[in-house]
């Protein structure tokens, strides 16, 4: 069985804020700084959870790159 995700449980709690607030994410904002927060302190590809941060700051940095 695979280790449990460290950031699972910030991964959850962002789907009940979005549940609770009609899928409006700006209202969900301090629950999605937790699980940045919470990746930040893991290697890449240790929290599945995480993937789509870090495919967001791939593409951040690709960009700055070609517009530099």
């Amino acid at each position: 069985m695979p280790p449990k995700d460290p950031c699972q449980k910030q991964a959850c709690e962002i789907q009940q804020c979005l549940q609770a607030n009609n899928y409006v994410e700006s209202k969900c904002q301090a629950a999605i700084q937790e699980l940045r927060k919470c990746c930040a302190r893991y290697p890449k590809g240790r929290s599945l959870v995480c993937s789509g941060f870090e495919k967001e700051e791939e593409e951040k940095l690709a960009l700055q790159s070609t517009s530099e």
